[in-house]
C-alpha cells in the first residue's frame, strides 16, 4: 500500500515538474524572442457582441517585431489583425500598426479597416440619434466602408513629433430605408462616397509604451484638409485635438490612472459617411457605432487599470479594467449640450510584453456592449 502511494506521488510530482519545465522553456524562449528583437505571432479566436454587429466571433492574431533588431532606442512595434463574422450577416476587418523607426526618429501609425454590413442611420444630431425610432422602414439599410489612415511622424526633439496624415474613407450605401432616403445630408452626399484628405499633425509623447502606457503624457493635434485636388468628391476639413495623461497609483508598476479628452470638429461639407460619430471600441464602447453622429464631437474617459500581483509578488499576467465616460455631438463646439454617459469593467490578459488581449463591457443610455480586442482603448 505504500508502495503505491509512494509510485503515485512520484509519478505525480514527475508530471507537474515536467509541466513546469515545459512553462519555463516556453518563458525563456518568449524571452530570448523579445530580446533579440524577433517576430512573435500570437492567435486568438473568440466571440463579442457590439449594438451595431449583434453576435461576433472574431479571429484575431497580435504580431509584434522589431523594425531594426539591433536598434536599442527602438520598442517593439505591433500590429494586431482581426477578421471575423457577426450574426447579422457582416463581415469585417481591422489592422492597426504601431512601429518604430531609426532609433524612433520616425513612427509610422496606420488604421485599415472594412466593412460590409446591415447596419442603421437614424439621421444627424442629438435630437435624431434620439427621436428616431430604430426599424426596418426607419434606420436599415447596408453599409459598405473602408478606411486607411496611415500617420508618418518625424521627432524633431524628445517626445515631439511633426508629421503627415493621410485619410482615405469610402462610404457607400445600399438597400436605403425610405426616411434616410428622404434625409437631407444622405441626399446631399449620396453619390460621393470617397474622401481624400492630407495633413498635418504635431504630436508631444512621453508615454513609457504607447499601446499600453503606464504612465507619461500624450498630445495629439491634426489638421486634415479633404480637397478635390486630392480626389476626393467632398471638400471639408478636419481638426483632431487628442490629450490623454497616465498615472501611476501607488507605489507599485501596473496601477495606473488613465484620463482621455478628445475633441474632433468638422467644417465645410462633411459627408453623412465621415462625420463624428460616438461609440466606436475605442471610445464611449457599448453604444451603437454612429448613432450619436455629428461634424463635430467631443468625449471624456477616466480610465483605472489594475494588474494583478501574484504570491511571489511579481506582476501577473491578468489585471482588470474600470471606466467611466460622457460625450457629446454636434454641428460645433457650441452645440455641446446634451451628454450621453457611460461606464464599463474590463479584464486584461498580457499575450506578448505589455501588449494585452482586451475584453471590456461597455453601457450606455438603454445600450450595451461586449468587445474583444487587443491592446488598450488609449
Amino acid at each position: 500500500m505504500f508502495g503505491l502511494l509512494f509510485l503515485l506521488s512520484t509519478e505525480t510530482y514527475g508530471q507537474d515538474q515536467e509541466a513546469n519545465d515545459k512553462k519555463a522553456t516556453r518563458k525563456a524562449e518568449k524571452e530570448r524572442k523579445v530580446r533579440e528583437g524577433r517576430t512573435m505571432f500570437t492567435p486568438l479566436a473568440g466571440p463579442a457582441y457590439t449594438p451595431e454587429l449583434g453576435g461576433v466571433i472574431a479571429a484575431t492574431a497580435m504580431i509584434s517585431y522589431k523594425t531594426n533588431r539591433f536598434d536599442s532606442l527602438i520598442q517593439r512595434s505591433s500590429s494586431p489583425v482581426t477578421f471575423g463574422a457577426s450574426t447579422t450577416g457582416a463581415v469585417f476587418f481591422s489592422n492597426i500598426n504601431t512601429t518604430f523607426w531609426l532609433r524612433d526618429k520616425l513612427r509610422i501609425y496606420s488604421d485599415f479597416w472594412g466593412k460590409d454590413m446591415p447596419d442603421n442611420y437614424w439621421g444627424v444630431g442629438y435630437d435624431d440619434a434620439t427621436n428616431v425610432e430604430q426599424g426596418d422602414s426607419t434606420t436599415a439599410y447596408t453599409r459598405s466602408w473602408l478606411w486607411f489612415n496611415p500617420r508618418f511622424l518625424y521627432q524633431f526633439k524628445k517626445y515631439n513629433f511633426v508629421g503627415l496624415n493621410i485619410d482615405l474613407n469610402y462610404t457607400s450605401a445600399s438597400d436605403v430605408n425610405p426616411v434616410m432616403e428622404a434625409d437631407e445630408t444622405y441626399q446631399r452626399y449620396k453619390d460621393k462616397p470617397f474622401n481624400s484628405g492630407l495633413g498635418l499633425i504635431f504630436q508631444y509623447d512621453s508615454r513609457d509604451v504607447p499601446v499600453n502606457a503606464w504612465e507619461g503624457y500624450y498630445l495629439n493635434m491634426s489638421y486634415t484638409l479633404f480637397r478635390d485636388l486630392f480626389g476626393s468628391q467632398n471638400n471639408y476639413d478636419i481638426f483632431l485635438i487628442d490629450f490623454r495623461t497616465y498615472q501611476n497609483i501607488g507605489k507599485r508598476k501596473g496601477s495606473t490612472l488613465a484620463l482621455q479628452l478628445k475633441t474632433r470638429l468638422g467644417r465645410g461639407d462633411v459627408p453623412w459617411g465621415d462625420m463624428s460619430q460616438l461609440g466606436t471600441p475605442f471610445d464611449l464602447r457599448g453604444y451603437y457605432w454612429g448613432r450619436y453622429r455629428d461634424e463635430s464631437l467631443v468625449f471624456g474617459i477616466v480610465e483605472y487599470r489594475r494588474t494583478f500581483i501574484k504570491s511571489d509578488g511579481q506582476l501577473s499576467k491578468s489585471g482588470m479594467v474600470w471606466w467611466v465616460g460622457t460625450g457629446s455631438i454636434g454641428e460645433a463646439p457650441e452645440d455641446f449640450r446634451n451628454w450621453v454617459p457611460n461606464a464599463g469593467i474590463g479584464y486584461r490578459f498580457e499575450v506578448q510584453p505589455r501588449m494585452n488581449l482586451r475584453i471590456d463591457i461597455g453601457v450606455g443610455r438603454e445600450s450595451a456592449g461586449f468587445y474583444f480586442n487587443f491592446n488598450e482603448a488609449f
